[in-house]
């Protein structure tokens, strides 16, 4: 009884406080022009091109992820991310995080359960903004995270095996994009 009381309050309290203007009122909220400084960028990987993506720090805003070849056209093993938010858009040069991703080895974690694990981190730069992101610049250095159940072969002289080829599918898989950095706008 006394948690959801708390939490009456703090939602009464919070209500109160906006409406009141202590952070500029609503006004200020509905105006989503960047200064610059540190984001925050969390993405979760689909089975795709694109993804949904969240930005938080000197950005707020969200929308999606498309991983798109140097020409602009929709490619998952694109080198560029077009992102689209509600306030605009940007875009992303991936060719040094790919560069670092394709370096690095998986793991299988467990030849039992066949688990299987992958993480690579790099750089990415931002450019080619618009709406709220006109001019729009910097370096965010992205982690990916991928862990995945493989499956066995079925059949031939490794039945019952995991599949680690690059051709297996994974049986199940989660994913994460995140990172932070500095942006600027001129």
């Amino acid at each position: 009884m006394r948690r959801s009381r708390l939490l009456a309050g703090t939602i009464v309290l919070g209500v109160a406080v906006i409406g009141s203007g202590l952070f500029g009122g609503v006004s200020a909220w509905a105006s989503n022009t960047p200064k610059g400084g540190t984001i925050y960028v969390s993405a979760t990987p689909k089975n795709g091109a694109t993804d949904p993506i969240v930005i938080v720090g000197a950005i707020g805003d969200y929308g999606t992820a498309t991983t798109v070849n140097q020409n602009g056209k929709v490619d998952s093993n694109g080198d560029y991310v077009k992102i689209v938010l509600k306030h605009g858009g940007f875009e992303i040069n991936t060719k040094a995080l790919k560069q670092k991703a394709n370096s690095a080895a998986p793991t299988v974690n467990n030849t039992t359960t066949c688990s299987f694990s992958f993480t690579a981190s790099g750089p990415v730069t931002l450019f080619n903004g618009s709406g709220s992101y006109k001019g729009i610049s910097g370096t965010v250095d992205i982690t990916e995270n991928l862990y995945a159940i493989l499956p066995r072969f079925a059949s031939g002289k490794h039945k019952g095996q995991c599949n680690e080829s690059n051709s297996a599918t994974p049986v199940a898989y989660v994913g994460s994009i995140t990172g932070s950095g500095k942006v600027s706008f001129s």
